[in-house]
């Protein structure tokens, strides 16, 4: 990045789980962070919108850290830069905040170090980050992603045929991954796990075939989280009923919560967000497009001020 230049960073939130598809299927969703970064003398951050106000404006920014790490991995140090921060992802809501600064971290590293990183590479060291490959796949990619994340391997199926539209209900309040991870039991019985496992994988084949009704029908069937993360989030059941009065497919919590996301009929997404903004007037509720290019980043030229 040469002096005068701005670097542009954009990637998509995302959506995971989907129900039974637990840390293994995620969606990106058309809401991003954005970075600009150009040269300085030292790394700051300086935040641009109300879900980023509060994050740090050093080394200790979580984008910093990721890649401050990489740089390192790759025996390079992190050149020192500015870096404007936009973001439309609500923090500890579900929708791949935390996935979408830890690959904007690794582009970060990758653009400013020259470290020319693959895809693949990129998903390996988010999906060690992370510690699963749904939400930065998704945010990566673009689409819909199927994984797998193992300790020697990091492999990922990506879906753009995917015809619906979606609607998030957004309440005000947090829920912390590690709280939603708490309320989760430690071990299921052998017949249990047979059972969720089957209903995950109807749910993949629901997808790739875009029968959303079959989706939908196996997000409600999930057994993995959404019964016991149900008490963290009591909209989950309300939220069901009125949706399939109002012919919708399904939903499901989105990632830990507590976002809820709708999917209905393409084209539909506009009236289904329009009836539950007045059925759940005290949360955000707003349709969101399916983003499908993942992670962008731009060369632009600084404008200067007169």
């Amino acid at each position: 990045m040469k002096e005068g230049e701005m670097l542009k960073i954009m990637v998509p939130g995302s959506t995971a789980n989907l129900g039974p598809g637990f840390d293994s299927i995620g969606l990106a969703l058309g809401k991003y962070l954005t970075l600009e970064i150009k040269k300085a003398d030292r790394i700051h951050f300086i935040p641009m919108t109300e879900h980023v106000k509060d994050t740090p404006t050093n080394e200790d920014n979580l984008i910093a850290k990721v890649a401050i790490g990489v740089a390192t991995k790759h025996n390079k140090q992190l050149p020192a830069c500015e870096v404007k921060v936009w973001s439309e992802l609500p923090m500890a809501r579900g929708i791949g905040s935390s996935a979408a600064a830890i690959i904007a971290g690794i582009e970060l590293a990758n653009q400013l170090c020259n470290l020319q990183l693959s895809n693949e590479e990129k998903l390996r060291i988010a999906s060690t980050e992370e510690g699963h490959p749904d939400n930065v796949g998704a945010s990566l990619y673009g689409g819909l992603v199927v994984g797998l994340h193992q300790e020697d391997q990091t492999r990922v199926v990506v879906v753009k045929n995917i015809d619906v539209d979606t609607v998030v209900i957004i309440p005000k309040y947090e829920v912390l991954t590690s709280s939603a991870r708490n309320v989760l039991p430690e071990s299921l019985e052998y017949k249990t796990a047979v059972e969720a496992s089957a209903i995950s994988n109807m749910l993949v084949a629901g997808l790739l075939t875009n029968d959303w009704e079959l989706v939908g029908e196996m997000m409600n069937k999930d057994l993995f989280h959404q019964p016991y993360r149900s008490s963290l989030i009591p909209e989950i059941n309300v939220v069901q009923e009125k949706i399939h009065d109002l012919g919708a497919y399904g939903s499901a919590l989105s990632g830990a919560g507590p976002t809820i996301i709708c999917f209905i009929e393409k084209g539909k997404g506009d009236y289904l967000a329009e009836k539950l903004a007045s059925e759940f007037s005290n949360y955000d509720v707003e349709r969101l497009d399916i983003d499908f290019n993942g992670s962008k980043v731009e060369q632009v030229q600084e404008v200067q001020k007169l």
